[in-house]
């Protein structure tokens, strides 16, 4: 196809094209590009006919897509990029004046102790942005990236998208919460003793902690998995049940009273707390200006 052919294709049409390809599903694909399901139906009828492809069929309630489908993606995929990349060059970014909408992706434990002070800071310097939180751990990072629905995270990652670009923010250092009134710190006999909570985000009894005891040859008893951390100030109280959680998380929780919070009686491996984002938006004055701010109030060091 030459230039003047490329007049044919409505941009719109492709944006709909990649999001379906996403989401599976109309009224989602609708929902996210803020758009009636009957606009999203009429530019896939429109989409089938160009490419000569039904490009989805229906599976259930979802919508399953063609190899010719997939193969579109691939190749359209790095064009949107660089479509995105290029334009974001016309006009640099002014936070004092800008209504950008960010997605952005964090643990839980990022969103309960990271996230206040660098949300605090935002609404001085950036008064009319907006800021949209996905909850994004090792699990659900590298999707969310891949698919464009958050541009950069926070979190403990294993594994990221090829296009992806990361950065080291601290290493994560961990507190023991309590809730009791005994004075004395816990030894490892009384930490091994002690009923424990577990923050899991996809219901496992077991963590890295675990493998720090067993290196040992001790072990930890859980009574208690939850998927957040902003309830364990209430789940402890008036309880021995502890709690073994990152530093920063732990520095919120005992703010809010109630608890305190003291090193565990081992050593624990840290892990690090990395910051990813898709390397289309590397260059991006936006992206660029909000990442500075999270590596300002997020990392160990600041700038």
């Amino acid at each position: 196809m030459n230039r003047s052919e490329m007049r044919r294709v409505d941009l719109n049409m492709l944006i709909v094209f990649e999001t379906l390809m996403h989401e599976r599903n109309l009224t989602r694909t609708a929902e996210k590009l803020f758009l009636g399901q009957p606009a999203i139906s009429a530019a896939l009828s429109r989409l089938r006919d160009y490419f000569n492809d039904p490009l989805f069929v229906r599976s259930g309630r979802a919508m399953e897509p063609t190899t010719r489908a997939v193969e579109i993606l691939q190749q359209l995929r790095p064009a949107l990029d660089a479509m995105s990349n290029a334009l974001s060059h016309a006009h640099e970014f002014d936070p004092a004046t800008s209504n950008m909408v960010f997605r952005i992706g964090l643990s839980d434990d990022v969103e309960c102790g990271l996230l206040p002070p660098l949300l605090n800071h935002l609404r001085e310097v950036a008064p009319n942005i907006v800021l949209v939180v996905r909850r994004a751990n090792f699990l659900l990072m590298p999707s969310l990236l891949a698919s464009g629905e958050i541009s950069v995270g926070v979190s403990y990652t294993t594994e990221l998208p090829a296009n992806a670009k990361c950065r080291t923010l601290r290493r994560i250092q961990t507190m023991v919460l309590r809730a009791d009134k005994r004075p004395e710190p816990l030894t490892l006999d009384d930490y091994c003793s002690r009923p424990h909570a577990l923050i899991s985000f996809s219901g496992d009894l077991c963590g890295n902690i675990d493998q720090d005891l067993a290196r040992i040859g001790r072990s930890r008893r859980v009574v208690l998995a939850v998927p957040q951390f902003n309830g364990l100030r209430a789940l402890l109280a008036n309880s021995d049940v502890i709690a073994t959680v990152p530093d920063y998380a732990a520095s919120e929780l005992v703010a809010g009273g109630g608890l305190r919070a003291e090193p565990p009686p081992f050593e624990i491996v840290p892990a690090k707390l990395t910051m990813a984002w898709r390397g289309a938006q590397d260059n991006d004055s936006a992206e660029r200006w909000l990442r500075t701010q999270i590596v300002r109030f997020m990392s160990e060091d600041g700038l």
